[in-house]
């Protein structure tokens, strides 16, 4: 019998359950499916990884890389073109027969998906990926199938990070051999509920490093962030927009289009990108477009120039702009222009550019207006003696990170009217692109600092954690009795990998909207409000009385 598709794994899943005719995303049930078949060939090629390393042979780093970018292509908002995940299938299953014959016999009996053969016919491929269930505990282990869907779903959120590391020249072996632990679990019947909440813990530690390997990536190749004006409003002449969150990608688009006439700006998540000196060091990085990713139709609708989408977060494209859109690296949609790598890393945009000058750009300027981006963890905590000496004295009264994904479903308005209502004698920190909801208001300043510091990318709260860890030390206390607050929003998978990375530092209080994850049964949901105090978002007024009572 063949299993329909199923998916849950983002906020917005259809009627809160998950999508089982077409993704609320813009993905095919065909693709849906084949990602589910792709993760199966992952776990069969964890089984005889994991065999491996626990013998001391080492996993080749071309495997690491495929791991991670598979892994990477199936969260949300990547990839929708089917020929590119029958390439992923295919490689995985050479890659998985190289293993297997590595790994010779391993004792007890050998998992489905370690033993499952791929077939060569590509119709066959679609018939198999209909039978594959990659959930079998749904309905009789609803608590074992919820931990393990936490901890796939958190798992392909790090992808991102450490492909973007990896892209800049930097990966951990101790990361990529958590993928091998993860994936193999999914298929480790014994594993009990105490077991997987142990690994769940220990997955939100990884991801940490992660983080942290990435802020390390960036920082080291572009500098430390620096408070910078970020201009929104538009320059004449011909452009490209750059959305995602791949800094590699923006840094070899901006030596290609050096001197060429052409202005960049960024979109989206990118928007952090003009604090780095090693990317505003280029003048025609010019400015910021437009706001979060589900405006994108709208915004990108009979735009007079290119578009570059480099990580996740693409819509299906509109006939108006298909011609102008260009996607990168793994992500991807059928007959769209597609620019690859080659076996250096490198990226020649030619054909994007090219589109660019082509359809000219806009016409006239706008009236200049800028927001303020670029208080990474450095930034912020040089003013350290300033932040500590205003709470002492009384100026600054609470911290609030109010930040997360972005989304289309009612209810994120929310995120709006909670930072418009925070009291003047408290900080907002900032990331990911939950911001677009407030970023553009005007906070003012308390002890002589903006009100609203935009912290950066959702990877950044590797930033937000260092600043309230520096706190909590500077006040000899723990992060949980900090002024502070977390107020997050979330969509996808990366939301999910730092949340888990909160909940294995003990940070406690957290409040989460605008609906809670669907992947969480009751008992899992009720755990982590009892051990974390997890809230669900009420009303920002309520929520804030609650808070600073």
């Amino acid at each position: 019998m063949d299993t329909p598709m199923f998916c849950y794994q983002c906020e917005q899943t259809a009627q809160g359950k998950g999508c089982t005719q077409v993704g609320v995303c813009g993905k095919s049930s065909e693709v849906a499916m084949m990602q589910d078949l792709l993760i199966y060939q992952l776990e069969g090629i964890s089984y005889y990884a994991n065999s491996l390393l626990k013998a001391g042979e080492k996993i080749s780093q071309d495997i690491h890389w495929f791991v991670i970018d598979a892994c990477f292509a199936t969260l949300t908002n990547v990839n929708f073109d089917p020929t590119r995940f029958y390439a992923f299938l295919k490689d995985a299953q050479k890659i998985k027969s190289e293993l297997k014959a590595r790994a010779g016999k391993v004792p007890g009996p050998a998992p489905l998906a370690a033993v499952y053969t791929l077939p060569e016919n590509e119709a066959q491929i679609m018939a198999d990926s209909k039978t594959i269930n990659i959930r079998p505990y749904a309905q009789e282990k609803i608590d074992i199938q919820s931990l393990k869907d936490t901890l796939l779903f958190g798992l392909k959120g790090m992808a991102a990070y450490a492909h973007h590391a990896w892209v800049l020249g930097y990966h951990d072996d101790a990361v990529s051999h958590h993928f091998y632990k993860v994936l193999g679990a999914m298929v480790d019947d014994s594993l009990g509920a105490e077991e997987l909440v142990g690994m769940v813990m220990e997955f939100g530690q990884v991801n940490l490093a992660c983080m942290a390997l990435l802020d390390k990536a960036n920082t080291e190749t572009y500098g430390n962030p620096q408070p910078t004006p970020a201009l929104i409003t538009r320059k004449k002449g011909p452009f490209i927009i750059v959305s995602g969150h791949d800094l590699h990608d923006l840094a070899q688009l901006l030596e290609q289009t050096e001197g060429k006439g052409i202005h960049i700006y960024t979109h989206g998540e990118m928007l952090p990108a003009h604090g780095y000196p090693g990317l505003k060091k280029y003048t025609h990085l010019v400015g910021n477009f437009g706001g979060a990713w589900q405006n994108q139709q709208k915004e990108f609708d009979k735009l007079p120039g290119a578009v570059l989408m480099t990580t996740n977060c693409l819509m299906e494209p509109k006939a108006s702009y298909r011609d102008r859109i260009f996607t990168s690296g793994v992500v991807g949609w059928a007959d769209i222009g597609h620019i690859e790598a080659d076996r250096s890393g490198k990226k020649d945009f030619t054909p994007l550019i090219n589109k660019a000058l082509e359809l000219g750009g806009w016409t006239e300027d706008e009236p200049e207006k800028s927001i303020l981006v670029g208080f990474g963890h450095e930034a912020t905590l040089s003013h350290a003696g300033e932040i500590i000496e205003a709470v002492k004295t009384g100026q600054i009264r609470h911290f609030f990170l109010v930040g997360g994904c972005d989304g289309a479903k009612m209810g994120r308005n929310y995120y709006t009217e909670f930072a418009e209502k925070t009291p003047k004698d408290t900080v907002i920190l900032t990331l990911a692109c939950g911001k677009y909801r407030f970023n553009k208001r005007e906070f003012g300043t308390v002890a002589g600092l903006p009100r609203l510091l935009d912290i950066g990318q959702c990877n950044d709260a590797y930033s937000a954690i260092q600043i309230a860890v520096a706190l909590s030390k500077a006040f000899n206390c723990t992060v949980n009795d900090l002024p502070l607050t977390l107020v997050l929003s979330w969509y996808e998978q990366k939301a999910v990998c730092i949340l888990l990375t909160l909940l294995s530092l003990g940070i406690k209080n957290i409040y989460i909207g605008p609906s809670l994850p669907a992947f969480l049964s009751p008992n899992i949901l009720q755990f982590l409000v009892e051990k974390f105090n997890l809230t669900p978002i009420s009303t920002a007024e309520k929520d804030l009385a609650t808070i600073l009572k």
